[in-house]
């Protein structure tokens, strides 16, 4: 257990929120089934119950812990049948609600954390019943395979990029009708399987994807969105030879900075290749929107019309050019989407000479101006005097 102590010490000293994923396949056996990937069989929870007693009685404190991975549906090399998955997170329920009987604090579970099939999904949160699970996971790879010759392009197609709608969709109604007591978590996503494209998924132009997808997991009602990888393969957010952030560490740190939890709905009339996503700002007045620019062409603006202001409601702001708003705009050094250097606002992202992540500072422009989103660009922009109902 040595090892595993020295991994939860440099966790807990970043004050990382640990999940902890464990062999759901124990005590299983492989079945005789056409593609060789069913396991039959109870879950033989012996070794799980005594590791976790181990880190209760360490008092090492995780944020939650999920049976398996990717065991749903069809799985990935071994799958569960929905009924006898149901049945072993009971178990794991009553354990650890057993085991932390006495403690202040008690760890989430999730399950399954595999790819989305209604139907085995439905089946499964039936069987588990009420208050079982508290965050039901599962996985995207919707850009297919890193060695895919298209990626790069897959990443700029608007319509690429929506293929995840209907499943957002069918998991947040699905869970509405068998699990309102839960929350969907995207537990595991890093846009192309296999460890990502090798000069694409560590690039500028991943962060198309990357922010996209945060924001339509948002839109559908997503509490948590995991993004694989924080080192490792070619989606990592950290380059894995020098540890210097790729681009979407910034895209995640400005999202992780600026937009709140509360979602707001976001429709534009106008191209798909213009994405735009709208929160509260978090821990601050106001509202956020990110603005993604898919085009290597058209420039966007975005102006902000007077219906937006229903002053005397106490909806929006006065659009008298008295305001300021706050605008970070991302492009890619010198025009490069393959770049690994992101720029904002003009200044390249680079780690200061102390090794520290750079200040991530906006520009102020007069709020009644319009939003210009250049070709093959990203924008956050904060409205900070606009006032919405469901952010007060």
């Amino acid at each position: 257990m040595e090892r595993w102590n020295r991994v939860y010490d440099l966790l807990n000293q970043n004050n990382v929120k640990v999940t902890f994923g464990l062999n759901a396949l124990a005590g299983r056996k492989k079945m005789d089934d056409e593609g060789n990937a069913l396991w039959g069989g109870a879950w033989d929870f012996t070794n799980a119950r005594d590791f976790i007693n181990y880190t209760i009685s360490r008092g090492q404190l995780l944020d939650s812990w999920e049976l398996g991975n990717e065991l749903s549906g069809g799985g990935v090399s071994a799958r569960v049948e929905a009924k006898q998955y149901g049945l072993d997170i009971i178990v794991l329920r009553s354990i650890i609600d057993q085991l932390y009987s006495n403690s202040t604090y008690v760890p989430k579970v999730l399950a399954p954390g595999g790819f989305w099939d209604q139907k085995w999904f439905a089946e499964f949160l039936q069987v588990a019943g009420p208050n079982v699970v508290d965050g039901i996971t599962h996985h995207f790879y919707n850009l297919g395979p890193g060695v895919d010759p298209n990626l790069l392009y897959k990443i700029q197609d608007p319509y690429v990029l929506d293929n995840v709608l209907e499943t957002l969709n069918e998991v947040k109604l699905t869970l509405r009708s068998y699990a309102p007591w839960t929350s969907a978590w995207v537990g595991e996503a890093g846009g192309a399987y296999n460890s990502g494209g090798k000069t694409v998924s560590h690039s500028f132009v991943n962060s198309f994807w990357y922010l996209d997808q945060l924001g339509q997991a948002s839109s559908f009602d997503h509490k948590v969105y995991c993004r694989q990888s924080l080192i490792g393969g070619n989606y990592g957010l950290l380059n894995t030879t020098t540890m210097v952030p790729n681009p979407d560490y910034y895209s995640a740190l400005l999202w992780h900075r600026l937009m709140g939890t509360r979602v707001l709905s976001t429709v534009h009339g106008g191209s798909p290749n213009l994405r735009a996503y709208t929160h509260c700002s978090k821990n601050q007045p106001g509202i956020t929107m990110v603005f993604i620019n898919l085009s290597n062409s058209t420039t966007f603006k975005v102006d902000l019309k007077e219906d937006l202001n229903i002053y005397e409601s106490g909806i929006g702001f006065p659009v008298t050019g008295t305001e300021q708003r706050e605008e970070y705009h991302l492009t890619a050094k010198d025009g490069d989407i393959q770049s690994h250097t992101m720029v904002l606002n003009g200044v390249p992202l680079e780690l200061t000479e102390t090794g520290d992540i750079p200040p991530l500072n906006p520009i102020n422009v007069d709020a009644a101006s319009p939003i210009k989103i250049n070709p093959s660009a990203i924008a956050f922009i904060r409205l900070k005097d606009f006032r919405a109902p469901a952010c007060q």
